[in-house]
């Protein structure tokens, strides 16, 4: 079969296409690219908590390790944005995650994160794709874990410190810590759990956790904090004292939120609120990043203090690119993913607990209060399933699309950057 990495790594059926000899080809690959770009090379492995996930990360090291490579190899599942922040920590020269992310329990996946901590950007992806078509045939041996201990190719390494200790200097700590208050959160399962409950606690913040614990078919539904998703959740929020709710997808790299009144913000939404706040309340500085499918009041916002939107293709490893350039002060994508300049160059959602501290407000009052100087826009997303023989047709069908009317309304502009995508 054709291994390709898309949007966000390589992903796909387990046992089917995600095997154990597709993934030791795929390993392989990625140590032939780090051979080229680093001497005697360090990576960290990190997992999520999906079917297999540890076993496929005990695999992909003996790839490494019988190469030669250093490895360390994450004791528990861990989300994206910890092991991203490792490899900062550690000087690594990158690191394996293996996650299928928001999607449904039967797949997995793999995404490669070179040593600036953002996702990889396609000239990285291509030559790992490079590189595996000319390892057709080559056999790959495994060194096992006893003797890369010995050899000292493996150590242990568990993150979550270092990264709570990072979200300390990046988040107001002492504002949050005056401000104390009841939050429900749910992880969905995913590699997230443990974190939030800790970092919240420690400023005397009530948590209460839901859909916690090991279980890789994510309570029977994808790891997914979209607004269906979260409909119980909400109406919790609502029906009790809490005035948040926060969720993770199986990662831990996308949020979901919701408002006390039991309103879902949808990541357009709370993009537009982060850039208000970091601007109007906290008065800082700097452009904003968006995807192309992203709100455009972010335009609106840049527009007013004088500030450049920069667009992007679909993917935050764009984001990321501007991100670890120093181009934005904040940049994010529709599908949940968001970060600051203080923090990493890979999504995470941050700011729903400062924010509703700062305006002594729930997230629905500020975001009103944004609209009523900002104007309000729509946007929504539908996520739609096909088999792949089936959706060639749909697909082609939407690169003919033009410009008309849609409800009665004409259509005055039609953007076609990344329209359609595999």
């Amino acid at each position: 079969m054709e291994i390709r990495f898309g949007t966000d790594g390589w992903r796909g059926l387990i046992a089917q296409d995600f095997t154990f000899s597709n993934l030791e080809k795929v390993v392989s690959a990625i140590a032939h690219h780090l051979e080229k770009t680093s001497k005697n090379p360090e990576v960290i492995i990190g997992y999520d908590t999906r079917f297999l996930a540890r076993e496929f990360a005990s695999r992909a090291a003996g790839v490494l390790n019988r190469k030669g490579i250093k490895v360390y190899l994450g004791t528990r599942p861990q989300p994206t944005p910890a092991v991203a922040a490792g490899i900062l920590d550690l000087k690594a020269d990158g690191a394996l995650m293996f996650t299928a992310s928001h999607n449904p329990p039967q797949y997995s996946g793999l995404k490669f994160i070179p040593r600036d901590a953002a996702p990889a950007l396609p000239e990285v992806t291509e030559d790992i794709e490079k590189e595996l078509a000319e390892l057709q045939g080559e056999e790959i041996s495994i060194m096992d874990r006893e003797e890369a201990i010995k050899q000292g190719l493996l150590a242990d390494w568990d993150g979550k410190k270092n990264y709570l200790q990072r979200l300390r200097k990046t988040i107001d700590c002492n504002l949050i810590e005056k401000t104390p208050t009841r939050v429900i959160i749910s992880p969905l399962f995913g590699a997230g759990q443990g974190y939030l409950e800790e970092f919240l606690g420690e400023f005397g913040w009530r948590v209460e956790v839901r859909e916690s614990g090991l279980d890789p078919y994510f309570g029977g539904s994808m790891p997914d904090p979209s607004e269906d998703r979260l409909k119980e959740m909400a109406g919790e929020v609502k029906n009790t004292s809490a005035k948040l709710g926060l969720a993770l997808d199986g990662d831990g790299d996308r949020f979901g939120i919701i408002d006390e009144e039991g309103f879902y913000l949808t990541p357009n939404q709370f993009l537009f609120l982060a850039a208000y706040y970091l601007f109007e309340g906290k008065k800082m500085k700097g452009n904003l990043g968006r995807t192309v499918a992203t709100t455009h009041l972010l335009d609106r916002i840049a527009k007013e203090k004088g500030l450049e939107i920069i667009e992007t293709p679909v993917g935050f490893k764009y984001i990321g690119d501007l991100l670890k350039q120093g181009k934005i002060l904040l940049g994010g994508e529709e599908s949940g993913g968001m970060s600051i300049s203080s923090h990493l160059p890979e999504k995470d959602g941050l700011l729903a607990c400062e924010m509703i501290s700062f305006y002594g407000k729930s997230l629905g009052e500020i975001l009103y209060q944004a609209y009523d100087k900002f104007g309000f826009l729509a946007s929504r997303r539908f996520d739609l399933a096909f088999e792949r023989k089936s959706r060639e047709p749909v697909l082609e069908g939407l690169k003919n699309l033009g410009p008309g009317h849609l409800d009665g309304e004409e259509v005055v502009q039609r953007n076609t950057t990344e329209m359609v995508s595999n």
